[in-house]
């Protein structure tokens, strides 16, 4: 059997931390003592505590700003997904799988997403997605518009589920593509057929057709994605 490892001192700074927060000792909002105040609180030196207060920033538990003492941030969906996103973009670029897993991850998600949103919808949402698909007709010819028209809308049928959690997901995974969506609509014929399944998933959408809205998304998504693959594999990549 292998020996007890004996952790290091900063992962017992970090332990003794994350419990006074999660007991809500410092609270959302609250700021944690100052450095030399955690050092005789806890009785370590000065590396340990700044390489556990590190290690919290980065898990998105606190936020760090120079001249100040940290401050406890509520963890939510979206401060979760932000704190791994410039790590999953980073993959992205260099695991040759990383672009197919995340393909395949989001066909899952978001057909299945967009029948709970066609359950959950109301007249406002409704409006507001329609908002959206006007906007992407009217950004053809502009590349850039145009993109961010189409993150819109499917951001906004993550926000029609009403799951927080799923929509800080979905959300966080269009911005992770969005580095490879914006050579998609140089593609000829490309935003024409973004708008003609956009339209097609909101009817679906509208009438209450959670299965066909499903269908659409299916057929959208595995079309972008035999163009991220012919993309990827006219770079040299996977």
């Amino acid at each position: 059997m292998e020996p007890v490892q004996k952790k290091k001192l900063y992962v017992e700074v970090l332990d003794r931390l994350m419990a006074a927060i999660s007991t809500s000792e410092f609270p959302p909002g609250s700021q944690l003592p100052s450095e030399k105040e955690l050092m005789t609180m806890i009785g370590v030196g000065r590396p340990s505590i700044r390489e556990a207060m590190l290690t919290l920033q980065q898990m998105g538990l606190i936020r760090i700003s120079h001249g100040e003492r940290a401050r406890v941030i509520n963890p939510t969906p979206e401060v979760i997904v932000d704190q791994v996103s410039a790590a999953m973009v980073m993959m992205l670029a260099t695991n040759s799988r990383g672009l197919e897993d995340l393909k395949e991850v989001r066909l899952l998600l978001e057909t299945g997403l967009v029948r709970i949103a066609t359950r959950r919808a109301t007249a406002k949402s409704l409006e507001r997605l329609a908002e959206t698909l006007r906007h992407l007709r009217e950004a053809k010819g502009d590349q850039a518009r145009f993109v961010t028209a189409d993150m819109e809308f499917h951001a906004v049928i993550a926000e029609m589920s009403g799951n927080s959690m799923i929509a800080a997901v979905a959300k966080g995974m269009l911005e992770w593509l969005s580095r490879f969506k914006r050579d998609l609509v140089a593609v000829k014929g490309a935003e024409r057929l973004t708008v003609e399944e956009h339209e097609r998933i909101y009817k679906a959408i509208a009438g209450g057709d959670a299965e066909g809205a499903s269908a659409a998304m299916a057929d959208h998504i595995g079309r972008a994605n035999e163009l991220y693959s012919k993309l990827a594999g006219s770079d040299g990549g996977s």
